[in-house]
């Protein structure tokens, strides 16, 4: 896994990030920082929160917009936490709902716990003639 870089790596449109990718950000910044009783009843996690695609989805854009954020000295840690953290983490350790309903903090992951949506393939409007 890799760590944070302090600053020096960029993306590919040029800015520079802090964290070289979102596995840096969830192990140097995000896991140190944000500490919840994680008992599975209130609370849940998954020390392999990468094999979950919602949570991999969350947690890059959760990367990303502390990226962006941190560089307003005012209120762009305020907004990161109120607007993208709070909200995103409180849908990933939801035990009920959430990506990491089955697995558990300390028991660890478990491998596809969860269909997929449902869906209908989608037909265009007169294609049923």
């Amino acid at each position: 896994m890799s760590t944070a870089t302090g600053g020096g790596e960029s993306s590919p449109e040029g800015a520079e990030f802090y964290f070289a990718d979102v596995f840096a950000f969830v192990s140097g910044y995000l896991a140190p920082t944000v500490r919840r009783r994680l008992n599975g009843t209130s609370a849940t996690w998954c020390p392999r929160w990468w094999e979950h695609p919602e949570a991999g989805a969350r947690l890059s854009a959760l990367w990303l917009a502390w990226e962006h954020l941190r560089h307003d000295p005012m209120l762009g840690m305020s907004t990161w936490w109120l607007h993208h953290a709070d909200p995103h983490l409180r849908v990933l350790t939801d035990p009920d709902t959430g990506p990491f309903g089955a697995c558990s903090p300390r028991g660890g992951h478990t491998a596809h716990p969860f269909d997929p949506l449902p869906v209908d393939p989608y037909e265009p409007a007169g294609a049923h003639a």
